[in-house]
């Protein structure tokens, strides 16, 4: 065997022993406790708990809930939110939209505002001409509640004739 074939054995023989080597001495980990992760003390979970549940100020009769003072809606079942809090607005001064209990009169998907010349898409009329719709949420109104397209969509999809709206301040 020639020197050169000689050394190429050498340092392959060398190079097969420490990766074996390596490879036998690593000791095997223990499997991760989940969900916290690993139970090291001192050290905060991985995994962070459930979320607080999304709590709204109405009471378990609305299906519909509005906080005025926050710009907030939320749908409701029996006293727990199935979809928001959505952002909307609301009447400006001179024209309030009152707080108190209603009930949804009638819901039209077009409704065109023959007092203001204006459309009303996803119109929920729940105390008298005051209604949910598709609105600018960055101004007030004439007392409607104003809503983005997906909340008013979502509300027009959820609410009909007879469920309750809770308006808060």
């Amino acid at each position: 065997m020639s020197k050169r074939s000689l050394g190429f054995a050498a340092r392959s023989a060398v190079f097969v022993g420490v990766a074996t080597a390596g490879l036998v001495a690593v000791p095997a980990q223990a499997e991760p406790l989940w969900p916290g992760g690993p139970d090291i003390p001192g050290v905060p979970a991985l995994v962070p708990g459930a979320p607080a549940p999304i709590t709204a100020p109405c009471g378990e009769s609305a299906r519909a809930c509005l906080r005025l003072s926050t710009n907030e809606g939320w749908l409701m079942d029996g006293g727990k939110v199935v979809f928001g809090p959505t952002p909307i607005s609301h009447g400006m001064p001179g024209y309030e939209t009152p707080p108190g209990v209603f009930k949804v009169a009638f819901k039209k998907p077009f409704h065109w505002s023959t007092m203001h010349n204006a459309p009303m898409e996803y119109a929920i009329f729940f105390n008298g001409d005051i209604a949910f719709h598709i609105g600018p949420i960055e101004k007030q109104s004439h007392g409607c509640i104003r809503m983005t397209p997906d909340g008013a969509r979502e509300f027009f999809n959820y609410l009909n004739p007879g469920d309750v709206v809770e308006v808060v301040t």
